[in-house]
């Protein structure tokens, strides 16, 4: 009797390196939109972002999918968010709105990129931890590409709005250093990861995921920045939904 021919070394090989070579495409996304900054093109940069963003949403699931998640992918993913979410937004930021503030812009900057590191290094601590308990419903901090996002609305508000004068650079700078505090912050911030849609409800949410990305595409700019204004508002309320437990639980 015959056997079936065994997989080949090298197919297997491709499959377990599909992972890691999004991940590798996101770091370029957001080597580029460096460059693009740099060059004074910031629609392209914050695009590269954005693209930077999807790709590090799939690989993970790509590499549990495909049943090849290693402490390897989770080092280069997480190397690939500080330069994506932390350096790559800093920089974007820093050379359109924050250059005339001098070192203090600079400084802004750096900042923000330092609150990056620590974040995803406390993140990467507490996912190691067998003891650690953190709740499934909420991340602790804004995570970094949200927080990317978050620090690129000031463009997407001039982008959405060209008729409007520029957003002073200490306005900017302010803003930042805020973006960087939620981030290392203990704030609870929603994790979607643990939403779950009834089956009544799947229907109305497949209608809603079309709606966003017609808007999407339609209005990107004003949609980009309402979905940040969104996430700012969910972190609020989290917050305060946190805060009355602590005190019911005294």
């Amino acid at each position: 009797m015959t056997r079936p021919p065994a997989k080949s070394i090298t197919d297997l090989t491709l499959v377990r390196l599909i992972p890691n070579m999004l991940t590798l495409g996101a770091v370029c996304a957001g080597i580029t939109a460096i460059r693009f900054g740099v060059q004074g093109n910031y629609i392209v940069a914050v695009q590269l972002i954005l693209l930077a963003a999807v790709l590090d949403g799939i690989d993970g699931r790509v590499a549990r999918y495909v049943g090849c998640d290693s402490q390897f992918g989770l080092e280069l993913d997480s190397l690939a968010d500080f330069l994506n979410f932390g350096v790559a937004p800093a920089l974007i930021v820093y050379f359109w709105g924050m250059q005339d503030m001098g070192p203090f812009g600079w400084s802004v900057a750096l900042a923000f990129a330092i609150c990056c590191i620590l974040r995803l290094a406390r993140f990467n601590v507490s996912a190691r931890d067998p003891s650690a308990t953190a709740p499934a419903s909420h991340f602790t901090g804004v995570p970094a590409p949200a927080g990317a996002f978050l620090a690129l609305a000031p463009l997407l508000l001039s982008f959405a709005f060209t008729d409007r004068p520029a957003l002073p650079g200490i306005a900017v700078s302010l803003y930042m250093l805020f973006i960087g505090f939620l981030m290392v912050s203990r704030v609870p911030t929603p994790s979607f990861k643990s939403i779950r849609i009834a089956r009544e409800n799947r229907l109305l949410a497949i209608i809603t995921v079309i709606v966003a990305v017609v808007a999407l595409a339609a209005f990107e700019w004003i949609t980009l920045l309402s979905a940040c204004g969104a996430y700012l508002v969910a972190v609020l309320v989290s917050f305060v939904a946190e805060l009355r437990r602590s005190e019911q639980s005294e």
